[in-house]
């Protein structure tokens, strides 16, 4: 891994939240993710379930976490089942996690080889009544793989059918939703190491530039500060491309006069952060750009201030689109006949800004956390409104990462990154 080891009391606390809403007498499995094949002997990078890693810290494949906070014996209570290693492993591969390694990781002190499950399982399934499983009901979720996780869960179910069954992530969304003070310093260095990207493109950007070249450059510099990389597709979008909202393929000149919407973050131990700037091929907005720009931006900062404790997402996004609804009159995109006569479900501003305002962010860019509940102090959520113009050229999009606090306004993970107009301008012109 290319990250600093992580305090093991992370995923020990982790551990004894989710155990303290556990039924009486149940245990929970949780599986590493598959190494995917793409053809050949070709498979994507390794990506660890993120489940898993977030009660163990754990970040290998073929990995095994089970929690059984009942069980007779205490050594049971905690069990990591892990890939053995060898040396030819270890020559080919690198060498995995050792058992003595395992325990400096997680604080699990149980730890057996994977050829011992069947033996261990049998013994302390005999001794429970409900296993949770580990599904995935995030409300953006679509798969369509099969992943290691169900056909772990097929087997068991086919092996031991009266048992009882249980759901784990209805505990887990609101346990990953609240961050801990250590997850939030491993997304503040995420966010440090997207500024420094984000301020390395600064000095680069100018006509004739490609998007592809300014993607090599953050990458540069994310790598470089002991990142994986992205913390997604990143989006960068010059001219009419930025209304394109998911435009990933970044293969297009960037032209004199042009805006470049970026949508880029690193990511760092896993954790992810989520920036959009909007910025000028040729370091200087035109009054047009700029005054959609400060636009987008205001409702930015009046949006911010809306999310405190208590807050209803559903409501939160009522209230932003009322907020970009009156910049909209001000850049006369929209007239009074438009608000007025405007279908509720689908409000007059949606033309211009169609998508959500604000999601939780952690360990996925889109991470857990339910919506239907009120927000809480230390939820890490994106803020980003954007205005979308084809008929002119160019879209806007302005976006920051921001953490619940229990009183007062959000603290912004990405303060230090350039933001205003001027400053944008002054350090592209630099």
């Amino acid at each position: 891994m290319k990250y600093h080891p992580i305090d093991r009391n992370l995923f020990i606390k982790n551990r004894k939240n989710f155990m303290s809403q556990m039924k009486p007498n149940s245990l929970a499995v949780f599986n590493s993710n598959d190494i995917y094949p793409i053809s050949a002997d070709s498979t994507m990078p390794f990506e660890q379930h993120r489940d898993i890693f977030y009660l163990s810290g754990v970040d290998q494949e073929e990995s095994i976490l089970v929690l059984f906070p009942d069980a007779p014996h205490e050594k049971h209570r905690e069990i990591l089942f892990l890939k053995e290693t060898n040396e030819h492993i270890a020559v080919w591969e690198g060498e995995k996690l050792t058992k003595e390694r395992a325990f400096e990781t997680s604080g699990i002190k149980t730890v057996y080889w994977l050829q011992d499950l069947e033996k261990i399982f049998f013994e302390i399934m005999t001794q429970c009544d409900t296993v949770y499983v580990n599904t995935n009901e995030h409300y953006r979720s679509n798969v369509e793989t099969e992943t290691r996780e169900d056909r772990f869960t097929k087997w068991w179910k086919a092996k031991y059918p009266a048992h009882s069954v249980a759901k784990s992530n209805p505990i887990l969304q609101r346990l990953r939703s609240v961050k801990d003070p250590i997850e939030l310093d491993l997304m503040q260095t995420a966010c440090n190491i997207t500024e420094k990207g984000f301020r390395r493109l600064l000095g680069y950007v100018k006509p004739g530039v490609w998007e592809y070249n300014l993607e090599a450059e953050l990458l540069h510099e994310f790598v470089n500060n002991r990142s994986k990389g992205f913390a997604y597709t990143p989006i960068i979008a010059s001219g009419n491309n930025a209304n394109v909202l998911h435009y990933i393929e970044n293969n297009q000149e960037c032209k004199a006069g042009d805006l470049i919407l970026l949508d880029i973050a690193a990511e760092y131990a896993n954790y992810k952060s989520d920036l959009s700037r909007t910025i000028p091929v040729s370091g200087q907005y035109t009054e047009r750009q700029r005054a959609v720009y400060d636009a987008v931006l205001r409702v930015k900062k009046e949006a911010t201030k809306l999310l405190v404790p208590g807050t209803m997402w559903a409501e939160y996004h009522v209230e932003v689109g009322k907020l970009m609804t009156s910049e909209l009159l001000g850049l006369g995109l929209l007239d009074k006949a438009d608000v007025q006569n405007e279908n509720p479900d689908w409000p007059a501003y949606k033309k211009y800004f169609m998508h959500g305002t604000s999601h939780h962010i952690g360990l996925d860019t889109h991470d857990y956390g339910i919506l239907t509940e009120p927000m809480k102090a230390n939820m890490v959520f994106t803020v980003e409104p954007g205005i979308y113009l084809p008929e002119e050229g160019f879209g806007v999009r302005i976006e920051d990462d921001v953490v619940i606090q229990e009183t007062g306004a959000p603290f912004n993970l990405m303060e230090n990154i350039p933001i205003e107009a001027e400053e944008i301008e002054e350090l592209m012109n630099s």
